[in-house]
């Protein structure tokens, strides 16, 4: 965070020092939201969530060095008081962007592949200039205005992730971080139990284009329909990454190694390089061409950013998360977050990398689905045959259409078994997996799947190691 004083703090979010609230003190650290991660010169903003009352912790904050608490009641300790501390934080993050007007804001959205996309975006910009990009999947309106707060004298670009709930929540998170690159990636399925419809969605996540300014740049998917009707929606010129020689970055080929890397065929503008991905599954090649269409957006040239993707690696848990056991078993965790598009990459990267071995997809619910919930699990179920997956296991009581599905496409051997619970699964595979098979855990973060993963990689030894590796 840049160093503030409490009286610039007190200014940035309106709020009232309290008596005990020296304003010269400075705040030498970071901006916390929990108190377990405050350290001597953190400022701690007590937020008030649905389980949990950061009030009720502001005291621990101050004791391990918290300069100050921002709270909505008076106490002992210094503090600055609001009405609001979620408006308070982005107003602080909104404060510290106008004090630092000259950092480069490139922000995304997406229904899948967000994450991703901005690990492999912070890396590259990473190579040109100090880059802070969000830790996991912080893209909401305490995510987002944390990572703005973590820049400081020295940052030059900013990325940040953009997640919607509904209709005008990119809105006001742009209200914070007005972008000057924006990239939307694509539009799917995934919460359209929450938007209604894909249309819904698409109009949601194009509140990141409509926020642009016409110096700014939009980077948008020309392979998907509804990202590429937001090109109406912007004055702002505008790079397109797909598939297509019209393309201002081109996915021209993509073949996956042993290990599901793709080897890509990559178009830059002018310039053609082949190159390796340290990432798994065919659907990270869109995403580096979308990130590389950013990177050069934001200023990096196009040697700059080829080389750059040549070191890229996965940065954030339980995505495409690939180890290997100490019984040869490769076990991909890719449990953080799952929907229809997002478990097609996954099945079709477990294909690729159990080729000549038996392959297990142990699958839980996709969540926020609302009434296309049940087809969807029963086409995830069908296209494991499809795509010729060998055992599935489906986890939960939203999975039983998945199995179902399995079986009227052609498992009529048992291949596709529902287990009520994680503990169940985990018995089944004790019982029915060997060594050396590979085994893809996926699904909504609320099945909690990743930690069955981990279980499982204990089953067969311990990891010796994430079997991403340098690409050959």
């Amino acid at each position: 965070m840049i160093v503030m004083s409490l009286r610039d703090v007190a200014t940035a979010v309106a709020g009232e020092p309290s008596t005990d609230a020296d304003l010269s003190t400075v705040v030498s650290g970071r901006c916390e939201i929990d108190s377990r991660r405050v350290q001597p010169g953190d400022l701690f903003i007590a937020i008030k969530g649905d389980n949990h009352d950061g009030h009720d912790h502001v005291d621990a904050a101050l004791a391990a060095g918290a300069v100050a608490a921002v709270v909505t009641a008076d106490g002992p300790g210094p503090r600055i008081l609001v009405p609001d501390t979620v408006a308070a934080l982005a107003a602080l993050a909104r404060a510290i962007l106008e004090i630092r007007s000259d950092v480069t804001v490139i922000a995304l959205t997406g229904s899948s592949g967000k994450t991703s996309t901005k690990d492999i975006i912070g890396q590259l910009l990473a190579t040109s200039a100090p880059t802070v990009w969000p830790e996991g999947s912080f893209n909401n309106e305490l995510g987002l205005p944390l990572t703005v707060l973590r820049i400081d004298e020295e940052t030059r670009y900013l990325v940040l992730e953009m997640g919607s709930r509904g209709p005008g929540h990119i809105q006001e998170l742009c209200t914070i971080a007005r972008p000057d690159v924006a990239l939307v990636l694509n539009v799917g399925s995934a919460h359209v139990g929450e938007f209604g419809s894909v249309e819904n969605t698409a109009r949601a996540k194009a509140e990141l284009i409509e926020a642009l300014e016409p110096q700014g740049v939009a980077v948008l998917n020309a392979d998907d329909p509804y990202v590429c009707a937001m090109a109406e929606r912007t004055q702002a010129p505008i790079r397109w990454v797909g598939s297509g020689s019209s393309a201002d970055v081109q996915v021209i080929d993509v073949v996956l190694d042993d290990l599901a890397r793709p080897h890509v065929t990559l178009r830059i503008d002018d310039e053609t390089q082949e190159l390796t991905l340290a990432l798994h599954g065919e659907h990270q090649a869109i995403n580096a061409a979308a990130a590389a269409a950013a990177a050069t957006a934001a200023g990096m040239s196009r040697d700059q950013v080829f080389t750059a993707l040549r070191s890229v690696r996965p940065q954030s848990r339980w995505r495409m998360e690939v180890t290997a056991t100490a019984d040869s078993t490769t076990v991909v965790n890719d449990a953080y977050n799952a929907n229809p598009e997002s478990m097609t990459a996954a099945l079709r990267a477990l294909v690729a990398m159990g080729r000549g071995k038996q392959t297990w997809a142990v699958l839980g619910e996709m969540r926020e689905l609302g009434e296309a919930s049940i087809l969807a699990h029963d086409d995830v179920g069908r296209l494991a045959v499809r795509l010729g997956v060998d055992r599935l296991i489906g986890v939960g009581e939203a999975c039983r259409p998945m199995v179902l599905g399995a079986a009227s496409e052609g498992y009529y051997g048992g291949e596709a078994r529902f287990c009520s619970t994680a503990d169940d699964a985990r018995d089944y595979l004790l019982e029915h997996s060997r060594a050396g098979d590979v085994i893809l855990f996926k699904a909504s973060r609320a099945a909690g799947l990743e930690t069955l993963a981990e279980q499982v990689i204990a089953d067969h030894g311990g990891p010796v190691g994430q079997s991403a590796g340098d690409p050959t």
